[in-house]
């Protein structure tokens, strides 16, 4: 099987996962079906169709790639860079906010919630961000670095700010007591 061939098997799994669903069998048909009648299907099938055509070969399918990224950002607004290598069952239950950097690696089953960044810190090193398969990160969490990598089977606590790897099969949450101290005005 060509590359070619096999990241176009990759594009319709994807959309078979996401779009459509396991329980239905994959036809373009469901597919074009189900983003004109599911508006909350519709960013994630334009993503990957961008996506799919950024990484192609050809300088032309790149140009619209970038072209339909833009569109769709303006319009449902989050920010996945589209050299992000995200595998199927991707899944975002409120857009708001979010900013997936194009040098992250994920796997499979990937959930990430309103408010969330994953970046790097710097835009000149050759750092990737690897998350692994079934990973879900909480609302308004950071994860920031330059090499890092989160095991499979983790999920990250909502307000959590991540910076170190995280091994397979963990909770990651940050534990912040409040502190009130009321201060004395009077002299």
């Amino acid at each position: 099987m060509s590359i070619k061939t096999d990241r176009f098997a990759t594009l319709e799994r994807c959309l078979h996962v996401e779009i459509i669903g396991i329980e239905r069998a994959f036809s373009w048909r469901r597919v074009i079906h189900r983003v004109l009648c599911c508006p909350d299907r519709r960013f994630m099938f334009w993503w990957r169709i961008a996506n799919y055509l950024y990484h192609s070969e050809s300088k032309i399918k790149c140009k619209l790639a970038r072209r339909i990224e833009f569109k769709i950002r303006l319009k449902y607004g989050p920010e996945i860079g589209l050299g992000a290598k995200i595998g199927e069952g991707f899944g975002i239950p409120h857009a708001a906010g979010i900013v997936v950097s194009d040098r992250c690696i994920i796997g499979k089953n990937f959930r990430i919630r309103q408010n969330t960044t994953i970046g790097v810190k710097r835009g000149d090193t050759t750092g990737h961000i690897k998350i692994g398969n079934n990973v879900n990160v909480g609302c308004n969490s950071c994860i920031i670095s330059d090499n890092l990598t989160i095991g499979n089977n983790v999920t990250i606590g909502a307000m959590s700010f991540v910076n170190k790897d995280i091994p397979d099969n963990a909770v990651y949450t940050n534990t912040i007591t409040p502190l009130i101290r009321i201060v004395d005005t009077q002299p």
